[in-house]
């Protein structure tokens, strides 16, 4: 394949002299860093770097003579036309699919060969895996080896951004609450101490936020918990001298960023330490003495964080109320201004709507780049519209916006697909079956403790009915002023494990979709909150949860296929507009609640 036209030909072999100089025959670069972040800091955007992905999951292999990019359905339109001219070959994997790089590495490296990767951005779990497969087909791993940074030039540096405290009425529970609370799982655990690597759950232990990761407010650090006091590990100068005396009032002290694995090695030899294999790396697990009894569970905190308090609920609908007005604001100027002949590109979307957020109370950013995708460039499901590559909304046709924001009172995240022009038959169709999605598990009552997984089919039956499907999950967690991808629940086909038993507070997103390749694509999202179920049958059955819609704007009419709806759908539409309406009207005026009123027109 051509690749003299791409910079990652130069980049990659860079990185396979660095592999032949330390005798390894095959990299793993996994998209990680430290923390096992979805979202990474620049530093450990290797995978990108290397590869030329902007995709925010994907696993890149490369061997001396060879280079593959392991990605989902969601990603395949995108890594295909990013991979174009870099010699990297796609390899197509199911969604959830974790493993596929592992089998292949197993099936293609020879006996004796030896595989690399930097053991500070493995997962505890994953390493497991890994290294069973290679054993077996008698491959050799290696994790004491950082060979991006060898070959990374000019590699970003540590992000620098200063951390802040998240006060009340926000932070509704104090953190000492919440640090008595670990105490009091660990001692369940029998353990004496508890370390904790992922930054949103340290952001949350200690009611602190930063923005040291693109659209999340976290920072980078590790927290090491014992039965007395607390060390936050954490990038020098980025707490002041003030917050410094706060957290030690709380028992919380601060030590280097980098002495993380130096304090797990010092741990006396009859410690009991608690770490949860998923969110915490081999390279950090592997500094603890052998001595130490180390517990793997999931981390006390994501389960805690999961649940909001109803003073965090309270928060969140307030949050929506902001984060609804913005919207109005944007799609009533947005539709006028089309109707007056003026042209729209989805980059002008992206910062339009954008700007309307910032300028509502409590507004901190956006929690996700946002997705603006006209036609074809909506089927991709994590389409992202650049400088360099973007489509201008004219002709007929749908678009698809996908966009959400930080507020110090929550996280939002809603999708809504709007008509342009004249909207096929066929379009409505798609629109009207996702529609029925959202509503079907929308209106799902369910026994408290249902693994999130086995809903999952109830918002795909009525496509499934027609044939359709989708490749992404229907619904994430979604963190309070933190990460807008939260577990540990979740509404997709993983395979259900305990943890992800869905609870009251929990708040998870419902978003079925449809992708016609190259035409258009039809998403329509809320955010939902787990709320206790009356029920006729009180108590005999158990206890029951449902779902209050939390996201207030206006699903769009104008698309739906009507005789494809039944009365009781139409009924649950009508009075979710009625809602809308409800709620913010009293916070709108002029074009904005003309617009709103014709929006929320019922059926």
């Amino acid at each position: 394949m051509e690749t003299r036209s791409s910079p990652i030909g130069p980049r990659l072999q860079r990185l396979r002299a660095a592999m032949t100089e330390a005798g390894v025959q095959a990299l793993l670069v996994p998209s990680a860093d430290p923390h096992l972040s979805e979202y990474l800091p620049a530093r450990w955007q290797a995978r990108e770097w290397f590869s030329g992905f902007t995709g925010s999951m994907g696993t890149l292999v490369v061997t001396l003579d060879d280079a593959r990019l392991f990605a989902d359905s969601r990603y395949w339109v995108q890594a295909e036309r990013e991979l174009a001219g870099s010699g990297i070959t796609l390899e197509r994997i199911p969604t959830g699919n974790a493993s596929a790089h592992v089998d292949w590495l197993a099936a293609n490296m020879r006996a004796g060969d030896v595989v690399a990767v930097d053991g500070q951005v493995l997962g505890l779990a994953s390493a497991q895996a890994l290294r069973t497969a290679l054993d077996r087909a008698g491959v050799a791993l290696r994790t004491d080896l950082d060979l991006v940074d060898a070959a990374w030039d000019d590699r970003p540096a540590l992000p620098r951004e200063p951390v802040r405290e998240h006060r009340p009425p926000h932070a509704a529970t104090p953190r000492a609450d919440k640090l008595a609370s670990i105490r009091e799982a660990m001692r369940r655990q029998g353990a004496t101490h508890h370390f904790v690597s992922t930054v949103d759950d340290i952001a949350w232990i200690t009611n602190l936020r930063g923005s040291d990761v693109s659209h999340n407010p976290v920072f980078l650090a590790h927290l090491l918990i014992d039965a007395d006091a607390a060390t936050l590990f954490v990038g020098e100068g980025k707490i002041d001298e003030t917050l410094r005396a706060t957290l030690a009032r709380d028992g919380v002290r601060l030590a280097p960023y980098a002495d993380a694995a130096k304090a797990l090695a010092a741990l006396p030899g009859n410690s009991v330490l608690l770490l949860d294999p998923k969110r915490v790396t081999y390279g950090l697990r592997a500094a603890a003495p052998a001595a130490v009894r180390v517990v793997e569970a999931i981390n006390p905190s994501t389960l805690a964080k999961s649940r909001k308090t109803d003073a965090e609920a309270a928060q969140v609908r307030q949050a929506m109320v902001e984060d609804g007005v913005a919207m109005c604001e944007f799609y009533a100027d947005f539709e006028a201004s089309i109707a007056r002949g003026k042209a729209w590109d989805e980059l002008e979307v992206d910062e339009t709507l954008t700007a309307a957020r910032a300028r509502r109370p409590g507004f901190v950013g956006t929690s996700f780049g946002t997705i603006a995708g006209f036609n074809a460039n909506g089927a991709m499901p994590h389409y992202r519209a650049t400088p360099e590559s973007f489509a201008r909304i004219e002709g007929d046709g749908l678009l698809l916006i996908d966009s959400g924001g930080q507020y110090l009172g929550g996280t939002t995240d809603i999708t809504r697909v709007w008509p342009i022009g004249q909207v096929s038959a066929a379009m409505k169709r798609d629109y009207t079956l996702v529609l029925k999605g959202t509503i079907a598990l929308s209106r799902t009552r369910f026994p408290r403790g249902t693994l999130g997984p086995m809903l999952d089919a109830i918002a795909r039956a009525p496509m499934w009915q027609q044939g359709l499907d989708y490749g992404h999950g229907t619904g994430h967690g979604v963190g309070y002023f933190l990460n807008v991808h939260e577990g540990p629940q979740t509404i997709s086909r993983a395979i259900p494990t305990p943890e992800m038993a869905m609870e009251p507070g929990m708040i998870t997103s419902i978003e079925p979709g449809v992708y016609r390749a190259g035409q258009w694509g039809v998403r329509i999202e809320n955010l939902v909150l787990s709320v206790p179920a009356a029920t006729e049958e009180e108590g005999r059955f158990g206890e029951f949860l449902e779902f209050e819609t939390l996201t207030l704007c206006p699903i769009d009419t104008r698309c739906i296929e009507r005789s494809l709806l039944r009365a009781d759908e139409i009924a649950w539409l009508d009075a979710y507009h009625a809602t809308v309406h409800e709620r913010l009207a009293p916070r709108l005026q002029g074009p904005a609640l003309d617009w709103l009123l014709a929006r929320t027109q019922p059926l």
